[in-house]
């Protein structure tokens, strides 16, 4: 089934601008639009400050039921999926399963660039009531490197006649001029930045310049023959780089289960302890280069994961990655067998060693790590001999199962829980039934055996 993905539209625009998105990318992924609180068919009574809109939009995702989501914002609708993001991602808002991020030409968290007369003209257009038909016609044509086809250019231009004027009011007066970027610190979650070419003050330079930093595991490109409104300019080509995006970079790896993710989600479980697991959910980069290992000692590594701690189904996770990661921020277990140099220079050192025993496929390096384990095997090279070889295979092994049992899907697989023993209440809620057997009715139903 594929993953839903929740759409912000831009100001002055509704859910419909991802119609075109949605049916180039079915199959592929679910998108469903949310309109913002005074567009489309939202009311702005619900608030049309940003912390209103961010609140709408997560209340939306929790009553979706769903367990396995992702953002796309455009323009205004970037700021409310990066505020989202930040919320799911560090536990606070309750929310779990978010996998991925896409941005069209957003606005940022620091305050939007906008030029002063370009925002004195719009606001002025709702100074008196509804946006009138020829300044919405104005502001989509201003919007675009081309004119849109008759169908989208007519439903771009109602959306923008349909805004509450309170709601264009405050975007622009407030809303545009918030800055969140002290908020919340750089978000881990894979992104997509994308902006057209031909946009003004939200384009490719600002983009990678206010975007971008914030996403540690982002991506950037430029759509061509697109200036702003990118979903009704060029769908045929955002969808490709959507798509490309989720094939290539998300839709790898283990997912958590829908009914440990809602456990996850619900308050049984704290708002740390939910940031933590939505963190290590996320997928593995296939090809980012490793930090703290060179490129042939981290596919060494890979397939001593391989050997060590095989992984069940077809989506494992990239327990070496995850290691060299452990390796690069110092996130040791803050002990190392005696005689053994600092973590990261033994791991370079045993990888040297049995780098040329891993051309010979797992079933001969599987012998070999047995002869290491039993401490009969003797590098013919390096600063290792054979008992320090011995503590560092023993070491390693430890290092490679801990990132894989630390994986929420992981949990669900050997049937552990024990992470929703109370939430950030007044008083834990905690276990009531201790006997072997014996399950609570909130527990998930375990895996299938």
């Amino acid at each position: 089934m594929p993953t839903t993905v929740f759409c912000l539209h831009a100001l002055g625009s509704s859910s419909e601008e991802f119609v075109g998105l949605r049916t180039r990318l079915a199959g592929t992924l679910d998108l469903a639009g949310i309109d913002l609180p005074g567009f489309g068919r939202s009311s702005a009574a619900t608030g049309t400050t940003v912390e209103e809109m961010t609140q709408l939009v997560e209340r939306a995702i929790g009553r979706s039921g769903a367990t396995e989501w992702a953002l796309i914002g455009h323009s205004m609708g970037g700021k409310v999926a990066s505020i989202v993001a930040a919320r799911t991602i560090d536990g606070s808002n309750g929310l779990f399963g978010l996998r991925a991020v896409v941005l069209l030409a957003a606005s940022p968290l620091s305050p939007e660039p906008m030029d002063d007369e370009r925002r004195s003209t719009m606001l002025g257009w709702a100074a008196d009531g509804e946006i009138g038909p020829d300044e919405a016609e104005a502001f989509v044509d201003a919007n675009t490197a081309s004119r849109l086809p008759p169908e989208p250019h007519t439903q771009a231009v109602h959306d923008v006649q349909r805004a509450a004027p309170e709601a264009w009011t405050d975007w622009l007066v407030r809303g545009s001029r918030e800055d969140w970027s002290t908020t919340y610190p750089p978000n881990p979650v894979p992104a997509l930045v994308l902006a057209g070419a031909e946009d003004g003050d939200l384009g490719p330079d600002a983009q990678r310049a206010l975007n971008l930093p914030h996403w540690p595991a982002g991506e950037f490109a430029t759509v061509p023959g697109a200036a702003h409104l990118l979903p009704w300019e060029q769908p045929d080509r955002v969808a490709d780089r959507i798509r490309d995006f989720w094939r290539r970079r998300i839709d790898h790896g283990p997912v958590v289960p829908e009914d440990t993710a809602r456990l996850i989600a619900s308050p049984r479980v704290s708002a740390r302890t939910r940031g933590i697991l939505a963190v290590r959910a996320l997928p593995d980069a296939p090809d980012r280069a490793p930090r703290a290992l060179n490129h042939e000692q981290l596919d060494t590594l890979r397939a001593v994961a391989r050997v060590v701690v095989p992984q069940p189904g077809e989506r494992p996770l990239d327990l070496a990655l995850r290691v060299d990661d452990q390796l690069a921020d110092g996130l040791g277990d803050g002990w190392r067998p005696d005689g053994l140099p600092a973590d990261v220079d033994a791991y370079r050192a045993a990888l040297d060693v049995l780098m040329a025993e891993t051309a010979h496929g797992d079933d001969h390096l599987a012998a070999v790590l047995a002869a290491v384990d039993a401490g009969e095997y003797t590098p013919a090279s390096g600063p290792l001999d054979a008992a320090q070889l011995q503590a560092w295979a023993e070491d390693a092994g430890v290092d490679l199962a801990k990132q894989w049992v630390a994986h929420p899907a992981t949990m669900a697989e050997i049937d552990y829980d024990g992470f929703a023993n109370g939430g950030d209440g007044l008083r834990k809620q905690g276990f009531q039934l201790l006997g072997a057997g014996q399950r609570e009715a909130w527990e998930p139903a375990g895996a299938e055996r």
